[in-house]
């Protein structure tokens, strides 16, 4: 009886849907394996970008603290609000940014650019033969001649108590935030992908780092587009699987400014202007492009396309 239920079975289908039936089994087992494989290359790239000497960061922002707080009134206060907390740095990348908040109210009442002025003057005397100090609209950044850059974001606490940065929109002003119910967002997020969702910003910060600069997004960006990418996320949770969704997801998200209870959406995207802008849309083709080179990559069952994605050798 078992057999005759066989050849029924094989009897109900032709030759051409019994070949098909092979190829689509042989095609699952190689997608398995190559999975696999990836993400065991995943793991390896994660193992080289955890490299940071995390110590050695915090040794030079609490370098950085004291050198401004012997030239600036009043005190200063450092919360790690950037990726030391999160632990969302990528080695390599200027992404090791820090919150400095200053009790100072001469810098507060004039406005950011007063401050990253100032900030800018002095750890250039401070750090003289030791790093190239420089500032944008929003942070100062410090380049030590061992090539590590740490980004830093002044901060001032006003009456109601909230922390305010340097708006991305307007340069004169100062944008409310919260980095600890950031933190708190992202923590969550991260258990609820079984603790992938952390590897998988880190190894999207470190696509994204390989892009031309004007092309690249923020830490915080990428940070902020993976909280919302991953939001009731049911799919597998590997990096090799969630990598591609983020590039995917961040495709049609990135085209309008982030909105959340963190006090973030602020700054965090400002930079690209209004929804659908020029730069919106110009930034969710370029992540589209990069979701479609990891499908090719995929179909092909090519981890030399997926090293070229992080700037590796193919």
């Amino acid at each position: 009886m078992g057999g005759g239920g066989g050849g029924s079975w094989v009897g109900s289908r032709t030759p051409a849907e019994l070949v098909q039936l092979v190829r689509n089994s042989e095609q699952q087992s190689a997608d398995a394996s190559f999975e696999s494989t990836l993400s065991s290359e995943l793991g390896q790239l994660l193992a080289g970008y955890n490299g940071r000497d995390v110590e050695l960061v915090r040794e030079r922002l609490e370098d950085v603290k004291r050198a401004l707080e012997g030239a600036l009134e009043g005190t200063l206060d450092q919360v790690f609000g950037g990726s030391v907390a999160k632990h969302t740095y990528v080695d390599g990348l200027s992404d090791v940014d820090t919150l400095l908040i200053l009790n100072d109210a001469s810098l507060a009442d004039g406005g950011p650019r007063k401050a990253l002025e100032r900030m800018e003057k002095v750890l250039r005397e401070r750090l003289a033969g030791r790093a190239v100090i420089t500032h944008g609209q929003m942070a100062v950044t410090v380049e030590y001649n061992d090539g590590m850059m740490i980004q830093l974001l002044p901060a001032v606490r006003e009456g109601d108590g909230r922390l305010r940065v340097p708006s991305s929109r307007q340069p004169h002003a100062w944008s409310a935030i919260d980095p600890k119910a950031f933190q708190e967002v992202l923590t969550r997020r991260n258990s609820e992908c079984g603790g992938k969702l952390v590897p998988v910003i880190k190894l999207a910060k470190a696509i994204n780092g390989t892009l031309p600069e004007a092309q690249r997004l923020s830490g915080y960006h990428v940070e902020s587009l993976a909280i919302a990418a991953f939001r009731g996320y049911n799919g597998p949770k590997t990096t090799a699987a969630m990598l591609p969704s983020f590039f995917e997801k961040a495709r049609d998200l990135v085209r309008s400014p982030i909105r959340d209870s963190t006090g973030q959406s602020v700054h965090v995207d400002g930079y690209l202007g209004d929804a659908e802008s020029p730069q919106r849309i110009a930034a969710g083709h370029v992540l589209g492009a990069i979701a479609k080179r990891m499908r090719n990559a995929n179909a092909a069952g090519s981890l030399a396309r997926w090293r070229g994605l992080f700037g590796l050798d193919e």
